[in-house]
């Protein structure tokens, strides 16, 4: 089981060498040997000793209040989801069991409402297991189809990730700050210890990403597709929470009628006739 107290501490970490002192007003002096903010700058800035930061990052001091944590997450710029998830990093929580791992079914509705949907649809759990989707979201990935992973498909399978030419680094980062949002602080789980493990050991981007400690809650977004059959293919994707579910997402990838967009997604409708 992971140590939160080590968690918290790797948390600060990483979000320390991310922001520069130019950010917070630290003028540059000569050559810095670390990236982004050293400890001591950190702690000045949030109004507490260098010694007690030291401790928090070392993981010996495992009950901070939420005041100094309020104050370092101002320091460090998080947003208010990354300021709630470091608040939850530190709270203390009484040691449980390990967690079995279970498979919730896909709510009957959702499965219906997948099926009905003239755009292509899916379903992912909080691990980015695509737990059900439509005809037409095969068609625009052979991975979105049940038993695949999002977060496993985009880091191992290259034709995957040819899908998202346009996003890069940002896809990527996209994916892995959202598979640590959807997780959250549960650390011991054994589907979030497998996924991690696995890429951890295959995928250099993977690891670096991963030690950004970054989160990111579901949301829309324009993206541009660039499908081996229809060419580019703009869409707009929708992520929307599933009631009454462990985390489960819907995720919907819709067109504006009328467009060139529309004519391309109707083709490859077509194909799944």
């Amino acid at each position: 089981m992971t140590d939160d107290a080590n968690e918290l501490g790797a948390f600060l970490r990483a979000r320390r060498e991310l922001v520069t002192p130019d950010a917070v007003g630290i003028p540059v002096l000569g050559v810095r040997r670390v990236a982004g903010l050293r400890r001591e700058e950190v702690a000045m800035l949030a109004g507490i000793s260098a010694d007690y930061y030291l401790r928090l990052e070392q993981g010996r001091d495992r009950n901070p209040s939420t005041q100094v944590l309020e104050s370092i997450a101002r320091v460090l710029q998080l947003d208010a989801d990354t300021t709630a998830y470091l608040l939850d990093l530190a709270a203390p929580r009484a040691r449980r069991a390990p967690r079995r791992r279970r498979v919730e079914p896909v709510p009957a509705h959702a499965a219906r409402f997948v099926e009905r949907v003239p755009f292509p649809a899916f379903v992912e759990n909080r691990y980015l297991d695509v737990v059900a989707a439509n005809d037409l979201a095969h068609m625009v990935s052979p991975r979105l189809t049940v038993g695949g992973n999002r977060l496993r498909d985009f880091f191992l399978d290259p034709a995957e990730r040819d899908l998202f030419p346009f996003w890069g680094e940002a896809a990527a980062a996209a994916i892995v700050a959202g598979f640590r949002q959807s997780v959250g602080t549960d650390t011991d789980d054994p589907r979030y210890v497998e996924l991690v493990g696995e890429l951890s050991l295959v995928s250099p981007e993977f690891r670096r990403l991963w030690a950004r400690h970054e989160i990111r809650p579901p949301q829309g977004a324009e993206m541009t597709l660039r499908h081996p059959q229809v060419g580019e293919l703009r869409v707009d994707r929708e992520k929307l929470a599933i009631s009454g579910t462990d985390g489960m997402v819907l995720v919907i990838y819709h067109v504006q009628p009328g467009s060139a967009d529309a004519e391309r997604l109707a083709l490859l409708a077509s194909m799944t006739a």
